[in-house]
């Protein structure tokens, strides 16, 4: 059933996946400033190219102005000196971080677990969305000891044990936040504690219909296509498939 799932991921980015252009002849530059024996081409250049140098380091804050201040995130406008040498002026959210928490039961059927998910009204977004549970991390907490609490307070489940999925940025051009995704198995039903102005509907969903779902474009949530694919493809390893 998972391995089903991927193929359909896979088709799907074969089909949409962009074929390869024409072979274009190289013609030399028009312009009287070009220099001598120098030609353009629409061609991208053979591989293997040699990468750029990446700089190292990180950026000079030179001046720093909170803009914003809320209850979750603040915003701050800051004149930087980035590790290139650009000098800009940013827009930052700062944010404390997020934990997201893929719990599964694999009581079942281990090699296609069921998957702990959300149902959820998001204002930001004007809809319901289905999402795996989640929540920012308190200044000063740990991120297991966010993830154990975000996950028995949405949905009352505990879990046995506890590993590091991945870590990531989701809209790193402006916003700081970064979000750990735990993977917690051996999980064991009990009674949920939301926020007064949380209205959360819990799910289990097979891991192969989640990735169908992902691929299909019936999930709108980036944690959760993330969470998703990754935990699908970590078993794919585990499995030798």
């Amino acid at each position: 059933m998972l391995d089903a799932g991927f193929d359909t991921l896979i088709a799907m980015a074969k089909r949409i996946a962009p074929t390869a252009p024409a072979k274009k002849k190289l013609t030399k530059l028009s312009s009287p400033k070009a220099k001598k024996g120098v030609v353009a081409s629409a061609e991208m250049p053979k591989l293997p190219v040699k990468a750029p140098r990446v700089p190292k380091g990180k950026a000079q804050i030179l001046s720093s102005k909170k803009a914003y201040q809320g209850k979750v995130f603040s915003v701050f406008t800051e004149k930087v000196r980035e590790p290139n040498g650009v000098e800009a002026i940013r827009d930052v959210v700062r944010h404390s971080g997020s934990v997201v928490v893929l719990a599964v039961d694999e009581s079942t059927n281990p090699a296609d677990p069921l998957v702990v998910i959300e149902r959820q009204f998001r204002h930001a977004a004007d809809q319901y969305l289905l999402e795996l549970p989640a929540g920012r991390v308190e200044p000063g907490e740990k991120t297991l000891a966010a993830a154990k609490r975000e996950l028995i307070e949405e949905t009352g489940y505990r879990a046995k044990k506890w590993t590091k999925l991945v870590r990531y940025y989701a809209s790193p051009g402006f916003v700081a936040e970064w979000m750990e995704i735990y993977l917690a198995t051996g999980i064991v039903a009990g009674t949920a504690q939301p926020e007064d102005d949380e209205k959360i509907e819990v799910r289990l969903l097979p891991l192969s219909e989640l990735v169908r779902m992902c691929a299909a474009g019936e999930i709108h949530d980036g944690k959760t296509i993330i969470g998703a694919l990754s935990y699908a493809q970590r078993l794919r390893d585990l499995s030798g498939k």
